[in-house]
């Protein structure tokens, strides 16, 4: 696809997966379709009259040198789902985004990931649980996913770089700006440990009414699980638990006092059987397959001594994989794989779990 081209598509903001694929099949590339957009066109496809509306101001201001130029000094990475990196967790979904803009390390998505979501109204029960349940998801070599917003999304944001671990951050904007500002630290400070910022959603674009519901689609789609910490009746958490239903993710919920209105969404989850109450955090990591270390992590400190073990090290979790997995992930042929992880087992830093399965010790 030509720069131009996912530039100008990125830009128009219109592109559904039913959509990118409706386009393909009647003008075989977005190239060739992008020399028919107009206002007929795009109500051909099914957008309606307020995105219409939106596309075409955006269109008559669009240059595609100064949204390059734009990209280039924001440092911002644009990917769409034809290139190989854009990120696999992402392209199973039913409903991915076309495109995908990033900061940071995008290796965050290759390691086991863990939804964390809930008010932007937290109380003192909230910081305690986000509290409790964060630190052991990252000892457990978890990265975590929130969108940044207020409230629950910034403590877990918090704890996890407290816990020495790296998180990611899904948001409702483009990556040109952070909202709200006063987090505007806490994003720096989140790509500064390695972490990473991830937006659907053009460079210069602010929220909107409809920009949040499709950035939750994202948490709930990166996540082997998404738990939900306090959410009133009518919560963005709680649809972020129901598109993770929907894509056949586990959800967990933490029950909250009754009486309480933050905890009215998480119980009504819980009561309907669509969230597995939980009380701890082991609870959440066993139930989506992670072996966590007991106490503190006692490959924190290892070091790879080989160019084979760093590959491999780098494709281990601690979500419990094959070797033909691991073969794939590190690029190294299976013999040395094998070699290679016999020896890190006997180094005590990575373990066999079972039906030839492997994972960080």
């Amino acid at each position: 696809m030509d720069q131009k081209t996912a530039l100008l598509w990125w830009q128009l903001n219109v592109l559904s997966k039913r959509r990118y694929e409706a386009i393909l099949e009647v003008y075989g590339s977005l190239d060739e379709a992008s020399k028919h957009v107009g206002e007929e066109f795009l109500r051909g496809l099914g957008v309606r009259d307020d995105a219409v509306r939106a596309a075409l101001i955006r269109l008559e201001t669009f240059d595609a040198d100064t949204m390059a130029k734009k990209l280039i000094e924001k440092e911002v990475t644009l990917l769409s789902i034809d290139d190989e990196a854009f990120p696999a967790i992402l392209r199973q979904m039913g409903d991915p985004p076309i495109f995908l803009s990033y900061l940071g390390d995008l290796s965050c998505l290759t390691q086991p990931l863990i939804a964390v979501v809930g008010t932007r109204g937290m109380t003192a029960y909230g910081r305690r649980v986000v509290g409790e349940f964060v630190p052991r998801f990252v000892q457990a070599g978890c990265v975590t996913v929130s969108g940044l917003a207020q409230g629950i999304d910034t403590v877990v944001a918090q704890e996890t770089l407290r816990a020495g671990g790296r998180t990611v951050a899904v948001l409702g904007h483009g990556l040109g700006n952070i909202f709200p500002t006063n987090n505007v630290k806490l994003a720096d400070e989140i790509l500064e440990k390695g972490g990473l910022l991830l937006s659907e959603f053009p460079i210069d674009m602010s929220p909107d009414f409809y920009t949040f519901p499709s950035r939750n689609r994202l948490i709930a789609g990166l996540g082997l699980g998404t738990l939900v910490i306090e959410a009133p009746a009518k919560s963005g958490a709680l649809i972020t638990a129901e598109l993770a239903l929907d894509y056949d993710r586990d959800v967990f919920a933490v029950p909250g006092p009754l009486f309480d209105p933050n905890a009215v969404g998480v119980n009504d989850l819980i009561a309907r059987g669509l969230a597995r109450l939980v009380t701890a955090p082991d609870d959440v990591l066993r139930e989506i397959g992670i072996v966590a270390p007991d106490g503190a992590q006692a490959t924190s400190s290892y070091t790879p001594e080989t160019e084979d073990e760093k590959k491999v090290w780098k494709a281990l979790t601690t979500m419990p994989q094959p070797v033909d997995d691991l073969v794939v992930a590190s690029g190294l042929p299976a013999p040395a794989v094998a070699a290679t992880l016999t020896m890190m087992e006997l180094a005590g830093v990575t373990k066999k779990v079972g039906a030839g399965r492997w994972v960080r010790g």
